[in-house]
């Protein structure tokens, strides 16, 4: 991830002068989309609303959360062993990469992040480079070689919530952890990509998918003991129909097949907003699970919302373009970008890890 005849670390990009994100006589923490002349491959570059943050594309970008404190939105690129930062009011864009992946990232007090990564959570120093800003907090609870750690959030209380992946994805062994005060514990299972982790504004339900089978569970949380129970089917989406081709059904913005739930996020309203991976779009479903609102996008593979601004009313959404077929990154050149636009309600604000 690092530029060529660099070490691993960190390293920054320059402010984009005239940057369509802050343009002049706007609030700086305001993002407008606006229609821009030219190739729809532009950094900033607008469609469907939605207009492209100017930072390099991810591969696969996950895990994006406003950090309050400084304004700033920060993501990881999972493939691309790396994790990102972007501040709206200086345009500045810096970049950390690693060795093994990222699988996300929550903000901890004083500065430092809590990093789920293949090889252990740890501690992350933004100001000590790479490796060297890590301290490992605890080591994983799979066998590295088939599983890493994926999605996940921090409660109201600091607990990291946090499921994995299981990368042959032939059998349901992905779990659902919970890491507190240093002990990493099994809470849940029957899943091959845990995704879609969220908590309802009351603190009363958490939410948590299984990307390969479509479908999103709800639990009844007690935010006091960290305990969960009543795990239910919240939502559930159509499987991919029989001869689908993602190059060939490019510009079928969905209409053939509406994708499958990957990151998701709750606005002020208590409803969940989910990206729907392959199927162009994010969907919000309110808390009974019902669709009461879609977005469309200028991506196939959207892959997680977050609410950021000042007012939290501007949606952030990561995108993939790692292992898309060449025809698709063709028709779709913002793909592997950060969009954002702006929103009537507004979201949560993030919780703060503690470790």
């Amino acid at each position: 991830m690092s530029p060529r005849g660099r070490p691993k670390g960190e390293y920054r990009s320059a402010k984009h002068e005239g940057s369509p994100v802050t343009p002049r006589g706007r609030p700086k923490d305001e993002y407008r989309s606006a229609k821009h002349e030219g190739s729809p491959g532009n950094e900033g570059a607008a469609a469907d609303g939605w207009t492209a943050l100017p930072v390099p594309p991810s591969q696969l970008g996950e895990s994006p959360f406003w950090h309050p404190d400084e304004a700033a939105l920060y993501w990881c690129d999972i493939p691309g062993r790396a994790l990102h930062r972007f501040a709206p009011g200086s345009g500045e864009h810096r970049a950390w990469s690693f060795d093994t992946e990222p699988g996300c990232c929550a903000p901890l007090p004083g500065g430092a992040l809590l990093l789920a990564m293949r090889d252990g959570l740890f501690r992350f120093e933004p100001e000590g480079g790479a490796r060297g800003g890590l301290t490992r907090l605890a080591a994983p609870p799979y066998d590295v070689r088939e599983q890493r750690f994926n999605d996940g959030k921090a409660d109201a209380l600091g607990r990291l919530w946090v499921g994995t992946i299981h990368e042959p994805r032939d059998a349901p062994r992905a779990a659902l952890y919970r890491f507190a005060q240093g002990r990493i514990e099994r809470i849940a299972g029957d899943a091959t990509v845990a995704n879609t982790l969220a908590f309802s504004p009351d603190g009363r339900s958490l939410y948590w998918g299984d990307t390969t089978s479509h479908r999103i569970d709800a639990f009844d949380f007690d935010l006091a003991a960290g305990e969960v129970s009543n795990r239910r089917v919240f939502a559930r989406f159509a499987r991919k129909p029989a001869g689908f081709d993602a190059a060939k059904d490019a510009a079928a913005d969905g209409a053939r097949y509406g994708g499958r739930p990957d990151g998701a996020a709750v606005d002020a309203e208590g409803c969940l907003w989910v990206a729907m991976f392959e199927g162009q779009r994010l969907v919000r479903l309110d808390p009974q699970g019902r669709a009461c609102e879609a977005l469309p996008l200028p991506v196939r593979c959207p892959t997680m919302p977050c609410f950021g601004g000042a007012d939290l009313r501007t949606l952030f959404v990561t995108t993939a373009r790692h292992d898309r077929p060449a025809a698709e990154l063709a028709a779709q050149p913002l793909a592997g970008a950060v969009l954002a636009r702006r929103v009537a309600i507004p979201g949560l604000p993030v919780n703060f890890a503690r470790a």
